[in-house]
């Protein structure tokens, strides 16, 4: 196979207790022809000096002086890259030795494939997937695919999916060349979605590498409960909606989103769902007013999300009837997507 340039980026942000796995699993890979690049979100908890003694030879360093956050982050990264591929890896997730090699291997079968996605397990739990790459809600939310099932199996099939998770994913660069980076306002949380369905709109496909295994500990930054992640996630979703959904598809959105909130009202009342575990550190108020913030906030970021959606039709290379088709065949469910698993 031909040993193309694979740039690894991992941003870091605190991540004391976990890249040292990160770092030592990327190191351990099997493929030659590797660069790996660190990019440190001005970390307060000692990891930034941790990984300059410890790994300072043997990787490149990006210091930014702010937060950055996923997106920023990435991009800082990913504009020093030299590779022919990008590959994304979380702080607080490690990969197998021959995950770079086998995503790899996967986008050199096919000129068209822009994205790969690895098969993620959770960490401390035996053979439990987070997830198999994105799979999408109507109104912006991506969805793990195969989160919280058992692998029997299952996910052992190469094959085209929508998006991959940018936990640990592989991009062309030159599909990032024409589709652009990660959008930044984002900061973190659906930002994958986001640059993954644009890379849709110009005709590049994904595809999922079952034998690229990572292994992932969820919400290892941010908390999988915290209000942050509930804010950026809410805002953001409905960004990823306004950027990138046909226009009847828009136009569902908000129907849509009411759906959902229905749904996440009874799980929560009844103990279930990701929206339960939230209730367990904060109370039914605290949603709320995250929920109002998030929303305030999308709507004031909707002219500059217009703007990046006509600047995206502009360009697209697949018609909008080809887009829906692609997004109702991946969609899951209000239930799937506020429980958080199959069912």
């Amino acid at each position: 196979m031909r040993q193309a340039l694979v740039s690894v980026i991992v941003v870091n942000w605190n991540g004391m207790k976990t890249i040292r796995r990160c770092l030592d699993s990327l190191l351990a890979q099997d493929y030659p022809n590797l660069e790996i690049i660190i990019v440190d979100n001005n970390s307060t908890d000692g990891s930034q000096d941790k990984v300059i003694a410890q790994y300072g030879g043997k990787v490149r360093m990006v210091e930014n002086s702010k937060n950055e956050g996923f997106a920023g982050g990435n991009n800082s990264g990913i504009r020093i890259a030299q590779g022919e591929y990008i590959a994304l890896l979380n702080n607080d997730a490690y990969a197998a030795p021959g995950w770079v090699s086998a995503l790899a291997r996967a986008m050199e079968k096919d000129s068209r494939t822009g994205m790969c996605a690895s098969k993620i397990y959770l960490d401390e739990k035996e053979k439990i997937l987070d997830n198999t790459g994105l799979m999408i809600y109507p109104d912006g939310l991506g969805f793990a695919r195969g989160r919280l099932e058992k692998d029997a199996g299952q996910f052992d099939q190469e094959e085209e999916i929508l998006l991959p998770s940018g936990c640990a994913a592989l991009y062309r660069k030159k599909m990032l060349d024409e589709a652009g980076l990660f959008d930044e306002r984002f900061f973190a949380y659906c930002e994958d979605t986001d640059i993954g369905l644009r890379a849709r709109w110009m005709g590049w496909k994904c595809v999922y590498v079952p034998t690229a295994v990572v292994v992932h500990a969820f919400s290892g930054t941010a908390g999988s409960a915290s209000k942050l992640k509930g804010f950026l996630v809410e805002r953001n979703r409905g960004w990823v909606a306004v950027k990138n959904f046909p226009f009847l598809y828009l136009m569902r959105t908000p129907g849509n989103t009411l759906k959902r909130l229905k749904a996440q009202a009874r799980a929560m009342a009844s103990g279930n769902g990701l929206g339960a575990e939230f209730l367990k550190k904060h109370s039914w108020a605290t949603g709320f007013f995250v929920l109002l913030k998030a929303d305030i906030s999308m709507l004031a970021g909707l002219p500059a999300a217009w703007k990046s959606r006509r600047e995206i039709l502009k360009t697209k290379k697949i018609s909008r009837k080809e887009m829906s088709a692609l997004l109702k065949k991946y969609q899951v469910s209000s239930d799937q997507i506020v429980l958080g698993k199959k069912g």
